[in-house]
């Protein structure tokens, strides 16, 4: 069974869910801080913005992001003009698409640790004189070890497992775009039950392992209460 698998789908799968997440962790980190800390009356929109992805269909969503991503769009004809190549049915355009759809698992469990971690502990640090770079560095976001730690493993997580964003954004281009997930598909339905099995059992497990982790992280990593 192994032997005949494609283990192109799997490396690309990975692949892209590592680059999605780095990304996440970086953009998602001043957003989940802003929306922990801000007085804004903008503070609820921008949730719900962070939040959409839970709640809309991946076609819907995948296909806003054709449109947007497309040569023929703002975003999409810059990114021609720069690189020479098209985001869509394309790797970037599969990172993009998935950090949209895979926000809110980034930024969520990153803004309940920020609100748990309070700001005493920075007020601390400012009475110390630590700069509020260093004091978010060095105070904060060790607090808040466990959002990090699960906002990495769900975010990357529902990397692995996306199907109908990356169908509509990336199409099924072999070691291109054809991750898991379509790759399944596509033996279902060309009858390759045997192929399909073992992605599916790979994800399986996978999934598992997951839910493992997440529960270990939030009964031994506790947030420090600021």
């Amino acid at each position: 069974m192994i032997a005949a698998l494609d283990l192109a789908p799997i490396w690309l799968t990975l692949r892209l869910a590592a680059t999605s997440t780095l990304l996440l962790m970086l953009l998602g980190t001043p957003l989940a801080w802003w929306l922990a800390h801000t007085p804004s009356r903008m503070k609820s929109l921008v949730e719900a913005v962070t939040a959409l992805p839970l709640v809309l269909p991946p076609t819907v969503l995948g296909f806003y992001l054709l449109i947007l991503l497309s040569p023929d769009s703002t975003i999409g004809g810059a990114w021609v003009s720069l690189t020479g190549d098209n985001l869509t049915f394309s790797f970037s355009g599969l990172v993009i698409a998935t950090m949209i759809y895979s926000l809110p698992f980034a930024v969520q469990p990153l803004q309940a640790a920020f609100e748990a971690v309070g700001r005493a502990p920075l007020e601390a640090a400012a009475s110390l004189r630590a700069p509020p770079r260093d004091a978010f560095l060095t105070v904060a976001s060790p607090l808040a070890l466990r959002g990090y730690l699960t906002a990495l493993v769900l975010s990357f997580a529902h990397a692995i497992g996306e199907f109908g964003v990356v169908l509509m954004v990336g199409g099924n281009i072999p070691g291109r775009t054809k991750v898991i997930s379509i790759a399944i598909y596509e033996h279902v339905e060309t009858l390759e039950y045997t192929q399909a099995h073992a992605l599916s059992a790979l994800l399986l497990v996978f999934s598992f392992v997951v839910l493992a982790l997440v529960y270990t992280i939030n009964r031994r990593f506790p947030v420090a209460a600021g």
